[in-house]
């Protein structure tokens, strides 16, 4: 709240009113004011809130609410709700789910889109200026629904404004520092003698709302090893201190509800027969909210007043919630009530903690149980909800808080000590410290005499852990040789078929590999490793079918991690079928997809698409941002598919050395999947550097693989990598001709044995195959393969033909995807769902997309065959 003109701030005032005149030309934006308490934050808030031509909402987080769902989201959409009923049917049950407002799980994907369309309708008829202050204090799903909200309004007439101490990294944002000796001079207008001006202004440090308020601390605050926000809270407290107690409980009322409801706190001091017409010095304004004069006075005022005085508050305040309608902050204003255990409050806290959780805050929820168990009488129940709290704060991602509060429970049964091993399992999976699957293991040990199912779904969840820390760790070794040992089933299942394929090889393991794959229900239950299992097997099919099914599921379920997880596979099996166009678009919308959410992208897929393309300066260059990512992850299978890419690469340019130098860093580890498909490159490279024995073992090794597989991939890059070895030609033969082999390695097989005849001194036979294989490697975009062709072409005495130019190679990859969305008929409605942008912005770009491919509309583009494949 305004006290004066604003001093100083030239600077942060230009960028604010920059921000505000983009969004009122429809070019939306978001900015983060980052600094200590009392900088000035709020004070730029207000400034901004006079800007004239906007409609202005506004919310701020409350430090009291930070475990609440969607409470700040709420606050934020309150005023232009009467648009819902305009939205998209799905993103108005979305929305409505999150206010609660009715029942259901909401979905977090469809909550941030549904936040852009309200907000971008109600931008329709007057621009938006969204004021979020106090943003370090938001809850966790408000954060995140408004960090995508602020990643997507680019093409919107919206601004958005934080205000924070800290977070929000991933925005823009602008860090505010204290005020310069000149300005600080002129805010501190007080009438205080020289000497007190000057400590001061020493202490205050150029902190605006610290030159307002020390004076009335006293003029020199507290020692210098105190912090500003300390000797600011000070000044506070010393206006508190000179109120009477009836102003001092009407206070602390008003400090312990976060709602800001006047209706509530008028309730509540009533029933304490507390005075409403007294004077709060300042403190607090009473209107249609109740508003401190600073997030800073309210925590004075909360801490100023003692245990009991903030128990009394909290009871009064319980006691006029509605339990119908607020359920949940009536449980938590009785349990900050409660004075010991109470299995009644512990009991309703528990049934908020569900409540809380089926509207997905996972934060909420723990911090319900959390408190739960603290006021539960009966020790086994207190450690089923600390567990139970333990699980939720994983859930919500905070791994230390869920670490420390896993450090409170005790227990002797092996069940639960089971548990509690499981839970230290995936916090050290998550905090990447090594012990994950060390610790799985042991949880298994302990299920095995108690629950024989749980058991043995521990053992797979250490595998699983072990598969992406890498085979190179000796995790993985540990863990199937620990495996062995468990309580078997009656029929076996991918646990014993993983094992017998680690002791007895493929030959053995192949068809009990091939009947989990298909028999069983691991694509529902663990899709990751069934689509492991499908790539040792060589099974493209497979792989295509679960694709397709994990697509399906996806798009139906919204379930974030099914969908990238489905994209990022099909770009996987799209690469390996020669189809790299739709395996850019589909990298281009898994990454489209984890860019809307700030998480990372599933790397691995970019990186088999771009080795089969073969730009080399590109290739190499996320060659080696993966590597340092894999090791900043720990993920030894991330980086087996870096040195496979890098091998295919090499080998594409025929600099043998390095691709059989990469091609051992991939087969050494003997990774699940990895460690086969690099085999067919180790051959080649080692057969070109004289390296015939490497190239005989590795042969032999791909055979057994590929006798067991048996599919047309496994048996024709077989059959080329036994041709290169021992030169006969009916393996090339059989190679080139074998039925159901994926398009880009037909290619290289003709590659390959049009250089063997080449040799051979049969040029014209040689120029056949390297004339297909030309054609088809540059028709796919396998650039590097397509070169070597056309110079081994050129050495037989004929010119390979050249591909038109490309004169759209200028698209971005989000300009590609959409597209090629676009081409395919889908609406700009259709495309904002899929990709989580908003339909303006969706259009913009198809505006960029048609000048720079010289049309003018969406027939055009369909009938275009000028879209690049990334």
């Amino acid at each position: 709240m305004r006290t004066g003109p604003l001093v100083g701030r030239h600077e942060e005032i230009r960028c604010l009113d920059g921000l505000l005149h983009a969004a009122a030309d429809g070019h939306g934006g978001v900015l983060v004011l980052r600094g200590d308490a009392g900088i000035g934050k709020t004070t730029l808030l207000d400034h901004i809130r006079e800007a004239s031509g906007f409609r202005t909402v506004e919310a701020s987080g409350s430090e009291f609410e930070t475990e609440l769902p969607f409470a700040t989201l709420h606050q934020l959409c309150v005023p232009v709700l009467e648009h819902l009923d305009d939205l998209d049917a799905r993103h108005r049950e979305a929305l409505r789910v999150a206010f609660g407002m009715t029942d259901g799980e909401p979905d977090m994907f469809r909550v941030g889109l549904a936040t852009l369309e309200l907000l971008a309708t109600a931008a329709r008829a007057q621009p938006l200026l969204c004021v979020v202050d106090d943003a370090h204090w938001l809850d966790t799903a408000s954060t995140k629904a408004l960090s995508f909200l602020a990643r997507r309004v680019a093409a919107e007439p919206v601004a958005i404004v934080f205000a924070a101490r800290h977070g929000l990294d991933e925005l823009p944002g602008l860090t505010i520092t204290g005020l310069s000796d000149t300005d600080a001079r002129a805010l501190l207008t007080t009438a205080i003698d020289d000497q007190v001006r000057e400590r001061i202004l020493a202490e205050a440090q150029g902190n605006p709302l610290a030159l307002r308020e020390l004076p009335d601390a006293g003029g020199f605050g507290l020692p210098e090893a105190t912090s500003v926000t300390q000797r600011i809270e000070a000044g506070f407290r010393a206006k508190l201190d000179r109120l009477p107690a009836q102003a001092r409980q009407l206070l602390t009322v008003a400090s312990a509800d976060p709602t800001g409801d006047p209706g509530l706190l008028w309730a509540a001091v009533a029933r304490l027969g507390i005075r409403t017409n007294v004077d709060a010095a300042d403190l607090v304004t009473f209107s249609t909210r109740v508003r401190f004069c600073h997030p800073l006075a309210r925590s004075a005022v909360y801490r100023a007043a003692s245990a009991d005085e903030r128990r009394t508050a909290h009871r009064a305040l319980a006691a006029v919630t509605d339990p119908v309608t607020d359920p949940d902050r009536r449980a938590w204003h009785r349990a900050e009530a409660a004075t010991g255990l109470d299995d009644d409050i512990a009991a309703e806290l528990d049934t908020a903690a569900a409540r809380a959780r089926a509207r997905g805050g996972v934060a909420a929820c723990a911090a319900f149980l959390e408190r739960a168990a603290a006021l539960s009488s009966d020790p086994g129940l207190r450690t089923e909800r600390t567990l139970a709290a333990v699980q939720a704060k994983l859930d919500a991602g905070a791994a230390d808080a869920a670490a420390e509060l896993l450090t409170t429970v005790d227990v002797a049964d092996d069940a639960r000590l089971a548990r509690t091993e499981i839970l230290r399992g995936r916090i050290a999976f998550i905090r990447n410290d090594g012990d994950g699957p060390t610790l799985m293991l042991r949880a298994a040990h302990r299920l095995s005499a108690v629950d024989l199912a749980w058991s043995r779904d521990s053992f797979l969840d250490a595998l699983e852990m072990s598969l992406v820390v890498g085979r190179a760790s000796g995790v993985m070794d540990t863990v199937i040789a620990e495996a062995r040992h468990a309580p078997p089933v009656t029929a076996p299942d991918v646990l014993d078929a993983l094992i017998l394929l680690n002791t007895e090889g493929h030959r053995a393991a192949g068809p009990m590999l091939r009947r989990v794959l298909t028999e069983s229900a691991l694509w529902t239950r663990r899709p990751a490793l069934a689509m492991m299992i499908a790539g040792e097997l060589w099974d493209i099919e497979a792989h295509l079918e679960i694709t397709e099914w994990l697509l399906s599921t996806g798009r139906d379920t919204g379930s974030p991690w099914v969908l990238r997880l489905a994209l990022a596979q099909q770009a996987v099996a799209a690469t390996h079928a020669g189809d790299l166009g739709t395996a850019m678009t589909a990298v281009a919308e898994e990454e489209a997809i984890a860019d809307a959410f700030d998480d990372p992208p599933m790397v691995y897929a970019r990186v088999h698409a771009t080795a089969l393309r073969g730009r080399r300066v590109e290739t190499l260059r996320l060659i080696s941002s993966t590597l340092r990512d894999a090791d900043t992850r720990g993920n030894g299978h991330l980086v087996a598919n870096a040195h496979w890419a890098a091998a295919v690469l090499y080998n594409a340019c025929a600099d043998y050395p390095a691709a059989l130098a990469a091609a051992r860093r991939a087969t050494a580890p003997g990774d699940l999947y990895l460690a086969g498909i690099a085999l067919p490159e180790l051959i080649e490279a080692a057969v070109r550097c004289g390296e015939l024995d490497a190239a005989a073992e590795a042969l032999e090794n791909l055979t057994a693989r590929a006798d067991a597989s048996g599919t047309p991939w496994a048996l024709g890059v077989t059959a080329w990598s036994r041709a290169l070895v021992t030169g006969a030609e009916d393996d090339y033969r059989q190679a080139v001709e074998l039925a159901g082999l994926p398009a880009p390695y037909r290619a290289r097989a003709r590659l390959l044995y049009g250089e063997w005849l080449r040799r051979e001194s049969r040029r014209k036979d040689a120029r056949e195959q390297l004339r297909i294989a030309h054609e088809s490697l540059a028709d796919m975009g396998m650039e590097a393969f397509a070169l070597r062709a056309a110079n081994e072409l050129r050495a037989t005495g004929e010119v390979a033909r050249r591909k038109t130019a490309d004169t759209s190679e200028a698209l971005t990859a989000q300009e590609t995807l959409i597209a090629r969305l676009v081409a395919t008929g889908a609406t700009s409605k259709e495309v904002a769902a899929r990709l989580f942008l908003s339909p303006r912005t969706v259009d913009a770009h198809l505006r960029n997309i048609f000048r720079k491919l010289g049309i003018s509309s969406r027939r055009q583009l369909r009938e275009s065959e000028r879209i690049p494949v990334a």
